[in-house]
């Protein structure tokens, strides 16, 4: 017999009011496993366990800072003696070892000849000093860091090869030395101490500007005048009268360099065998 009496809850009103404690209960029990588990997930990151190591932030690699490249022969920074540099014995200090003759290369890169000219100095087991242009540079700078890669020197060569360099001044003269310099930065990590001013074109005005930004000026004592296409027998007649000491001038951009490439490939083991050695400078 169901019971009626109105002196305690119903049996509906006593299992509603233990669903509500259940819930209260069930709740309570929840957020102290919710507290378990951050606890438990803390003392994991504090104390190192794999399974719940929480991962670090990943720090960025730095950017390497541009730095000089040495001479070849020199940890030394080189330092002026005579300006424009001609002689490695007589216009820098220190000065180059003995027997040494410095090949340099202007115009490039150039997508044709520089990689010709860069596989036949490794051939040679040569380094060379590469003059180039930085226009030429943001076109292909790919070439220019495998120049660098190949522990060849990299120097300043202007931004546009302007002829008559000598006759510029002011902000178009600032354009052309310095633009060239922070592209070869930029592209090689290597921040070029020496500068070769077109046609050999100095100023008191260039020069002081090369020199405020610590380079030094190159010239040249033996030119082929290769850049002209006088053919294959003056360039290298010319070549081989190189002394020890000699700065030679030849070009991998500009034109044409089928006749240069075929001229140094005849004269490099031939003034090697003279018992001359190539350095950069």
């Amino acid at each position: 017999m169901a019971d009626t009496g109105t002196s305690g809850p119903t049996r509906r009103t006593a299992l509603t009011l233990m669903g509500v404690a259940g819930l209260a209960v069930l709740g309570a029990d929840g957020a102290l496993h919710g507290k378990a588990r951050a606890a438990h997930v803390h003392q994991a990151a504090n104390t190192g366990h794999p399974a719940q190591q929480l991962k670090p932030t990943p720090t960025p690699t730095p950017t390497p800072t541009p730095t000089p490249r040495p001479a070849s022969w020199t940890q030394e920074r080189l330092t002026l003696v005579k300006a424009p540099i001609r002689d490695i014995f007589k216009d820098v200090s220190p000065p180059a070892p003995p027997n040494s003759i410095a090949l340099t290369i202007d115009d490039g890169p150039h997508p044709e000849w520089t990689p010709q000219v860069l596989d036949l100095l490794a051939e040679h087991q040569v380094h060379a000093t590469f003059f180039q242009i930085g226009e030429q540079i943001q076109e292909w700078p790919k070439l220019t860091r495998r120049v660098v890669e190949a522990g060849h020197q990299i120097c300043n060569h202007t931004q546009t090869h302007p002829i008559p360099f000598d006759r510029l001044s002011g902000k178009r003269l600032r354009k052309e030395v310095l633009e060239p310099y922070k592209r070869v930065a930029d592209v090689t990590g290597v921040v070029p101490t020496l500068f070769r001013a077109p046609g050999g074109a100095w100023s008191k005005e260039n020069l002081e500007l090369v020199a405020e930004h610590g380079m030094l000026p190159v010239d040249w004592a033996v030119d082929p005048t290769d850049w002209s296409r006088p053919g294959v027998g003056h360039i290298r007649r010319t070549m081989l009268s190189a002394k020890a000491g000699n700065v030679l001038l030849c070009h991998d951009g500009g034109g044409d360099r089928s006749q240069t490439v075929a001229s140094l490939r005849y004269v490099i083991p031939r003034l090697k065998a003279r018992g001359l050695n190539f350095v950069a400078l």
